[in-house]
This record gives C-alpha cells, sequence and structure tokens, in this order.
C-alpha cells in the first residue's frame, strides 16, 4: 500500500508542476479530494522525493500569494453575472 501512496504523491506533483495547477484543480484532475492531494503533496512528498517536493513547493508557495487575487476575479464575475 505504501507503495501506491508514493507513486500517487509524485503524480501529483510531477502533475502540479507541469501544468501549474492548483490542489483544487489538482483534486479534480485526478478526482481525489483536496485534503488528499495537499496531504500527500505536503506530509508525504518529502519523505519519497525531496527534489519533487522542492519543485512543487514553489508552485504552492506562488498559489498562496495569487489566492486572493484570483477570489476577488471569481466575486467579480459571480456580481457581473458571467
Amino acid at each position: 500500500m505504501s507503495e501506491t501512496i508514493e507513486q500517487r504523491a509524485c503524480e501529483l506533483a510531477v502533475y502540479m508542476i507541469e501544468t501549474g495547477a492548483t490542489v483544487r484543480a489538482t483534486a479534480k484532475h485526478f478526482h481525489i479530494s483536496k485534503s488528499t492531494v495537499h496531504k500527500d503533496i505536503a506530509q508525504r512528498l518529502p519523505k519519497y522525493n525531496q527534489i519533487l517536493y522542492a519543485q512543487v513547493r514553489k508552485i504552492l508557495d506562488q498559489n498562496k500569494q495569487e489566492r486572493h487575487i484570483r477570489g476577488g476575479m471569481a466575486t467579480r464575475r459571480k456580481f457581473k453575472g458571467e
């Protein structure tokens, strides 16, 4: 079972690195919960692959810095009726 979790964590990381996807988008793509994606990326991946973790950490940090902008744009679209 540990091998499949390790493999899943690496697949999630590669997908996020290649596409620059958010945790939510990654969860939707793989049909799993956001909490599973986050746990795999933040807690399990560093134990298995430090190189992938360092790369995906940059994307997570960038997404965290941009989230207030995305939220504001979503609110704007909501009230404009788009």
